[in-house]
């Protein structure tokens, strides 16, 4: 069985992972509620809603995905892509999580030099490796493969997670949960820890 990832030690969650998360799930909540019930067919669409936070999962993510803080300002610029090019899929509660996980991978091999492969990102998020291929390809496609990002998108988006920052309350981050949850096996979308592996292992 291949080793699953591990923290050394709890990592500073920055603010941009905290109000990110807050937008996110506030969007979801907005659109769970104003469905009928009726979703659109989508590869990023779960069966039942997660038993993990938006929150809890984006921090989670911080935690062993170890990658810059940009990036999440990226993959929230992927995410408004996707939802321009795919109208018909809302943001909600079923397929969020999903939707995260892959639009922050998808920023990560764009912006940064060193990162996880998919193996390992599949892990984090609680997902197997076909399913985080495939979820990969079909978010690559549904925002036309536009990757790169301008200086002036760049700044645009993090002045919009600002003034999110600044209008409502952003609770502090989460603390990471018990060192004993942290050796569970993590094969579904639930508030397990990841549990092992200290090297970083590079996309080829």
């Amino acid at each position: 069985m291949a080793e699953q990832p591990v923290a050394d030690e709890p990592l500073a969650v920055p603010a941009v992972v905290s109000v990110l998360s807050a937008v996110l799930q506030r969007q979801a909540e907005r659109n769970d509620a104003a469905s009928d019930g009726q979703r659109a067919p989508s590869a990023f669409q779960g069966v039942r809603k997660p038993s993990i936070s938006v929150r809890r999962y984006l921090e989670r993510i911080f935690r062993y995905a170890c990658c810059s803080p940009s990036c999440y300002v990226v993959a929230y610029i992927y995410l408004d892509r996707f939802a321009g090019s795919r109208q018909a899929v809302a943001l909600d509660s079923f397929n969020v999580h999903r939707l995260l996980i892959t639009s922050v991978l998808t920023a990560v091999k764009f912006m940064d030099d060193i990162y996880y492969n998919n193996a390992y990102y599949a892990k984090v998020g609680g997902i197997s490796l076909m399913e985080m291929n495939y979820l990969e390809v079909d978010f690559l496609f549904g925002i036309g493969f536009e990757l790169n990002v301008t200086p002036v998108t760049f700044s645009y988006y993090c002045s919009v997670l600002q003034k999110e920052m600044c209008t409502e309350s952003i609770p502090p981050p989460l603390p990471p949960p018990a060192a004993a949850a942290a050796s569970r096996s993590l094969c579904c979308l639930t508030e397990e820890e990841p549990s092992s592996c200290r090297q970083k292992q590079l996309a080829v």
